[in-house]
């Protein structure tokens, strides 16, 4: 997972923050279909905190208010994620 924080004053960038989180791991017992949303939504939420409090962290050091990055909700950006699957599909859309 990347996390990039870019603030700007007018035309000019007064701070560029990017974390880059990663994670190792083990998935016993899922099928096939299940996989991918653990995939795509456990595993972000579990990584997601840990680039937030980065994210915070590199702010404050560099002696700028630190940034307080909400919470992502990755089940819902999978469900998203896969209506758009179905529209380009021209699939009808399952209401969740």
């Amino acid at each position: 997972m990347t996390v990039t924080v870019t603030a700007t004053a007018g035309d000019r960038t007064v701070f560029l923050v990017e974390v880059a989180q990663a994670g190792i791991f083990s998935i016993q017992g899922a099928s096939e279909e299940t996989l991918q949303p653990v995939l795509a939504m456990h595993c972000p939420a579990m990584l997601f905190p840990y680039a937030r409090q980065a994210i915070a962290h590199a702010t404050m050091l560099a002696g700028f208010p630190p940034v307080q990055l909400q919470p992502i909700n990755f089940e819902a950006l999978y469900a998203q994620q896969l209506a758009d699957k179905a529209a380009e599909a021209g699939a009808p859309v399952a209401a969740a």
